[in-house]
């Protein structure tokens, strides 16, 4: 029998605040679904209620400043229409996006939202508590939306985890023809981030979605967090925006003939 995955959104989860318990409410709102937690069910959550819990907010007139708070490496900047600039950055949590997570939506007016701090951490005291408090082995996934490079539109993706292997290690078997994969590794945690994001919508007040089906990926809270996903900078091949890369080739083709001008001249000198 092939494998059957249900993602569903219950609704009922309150507006957060500072300092609210993130399990109560969802254990409320996921048994008056009809469907409450069991062995294996993956809980996706949108990173915005882990941010209002952790009280990661701040004043609307701070979000440049706080996006340059959170920025650890500027990637490409592109100026808009209507007189602002457009950044895609490093944030410290290693991610690369716009605007570095800082996000005016879905929040109070005049306030904007940074991500959580330790994503991972959240998720796994989040993790640690519903297991308590319900009996059931869950794991969790915290989630936040991102551009993609050459592609047009937004897409979840895991920015935190626990008790969930957030790569499907494929490297080592074999196709359906036989031959062997090298390299396939399917990143389960921003597939399983995506594909609830159909269930939880942007607007639709519903900042949590239950994954059934998937219970093979579900393991011990000690498991690798989403910043597993995250590929250094160093090994990223694309790690400049076009014109940043044609700027610092400039820079260094020009310092490096400068040198050897100057080389050249002291050696005529010499002689």
């Amino acid at each position: 029998m092939a494998e059957r995955l249900s993602i569903w959104a219950p609704v009922g989860i309150p507006e957060i605040r500072e300092g609210d318990d993130l399990a109560e409410p969802i254990i409320t709102a996921v048994a008056a679904s009809g469907e409450p937690l069991v062995d294996g069910d993956i809980l996706v959550i949108t990173s915005k209620i882990v941010s209002k819990a952790e009280g990661r907010i701040v004043l609307a007139e701070d979000r440049e400043a706080a996006i340059t708070d959170e920025t650890v490496r500027v990637v490409a900047t592109r100026a808009r229409g209507d007189g602002g600039v457009t950044r895609i950055v490093q944030n410290r949590l290693g991610i690369v996006g716009a605007a570095a997570g800082v996000d005016a939506s879905n929040t109070a007016p005049g306030t904007v939202l940074l991500l959580p701090v330790d994503p991972d951490a959240s998720a796994r005291a989040l993790a640690e508590t519903l297991r308590a408090r319900t009996g059931a082995q869950i794991g969790i996934i915290i989630s936040d939306t991102l551009g993609r490079p050459w592609r047009n539109g937004q897409t979840d993706v895991a920015i935190g985890a626990a008790g969930v292997h957030v790569f499907d290690q494929l490297q080592g078997s074999v196709d359906s023809a036989g031959r062997p994969l090298i390299v396939t590794q399917p990143c389960i945690g921003d597939e399983l981030a995506s594909a609830t994001d159909l269930a939880k919508g942007k607007v639709s007040g519903c900042p949590v979605a239950v994954v059934r089906g998937a219970a093979r990926f579900v393991g011990p809270l000690d498991l690798p967090g989403a910043r597993s996903i995250v590929r250094e900078a160093e090994k990223d091949m694309f790690r400049l925006g076009t014109d940043e890369a044609h700027r610092a080739g400039h820079k260094a083709g020009f310092e490096e003939g400068y040198a050897a001008a100057l080389a050249a001249s002291a050696n005529e000198e010499g002689h």
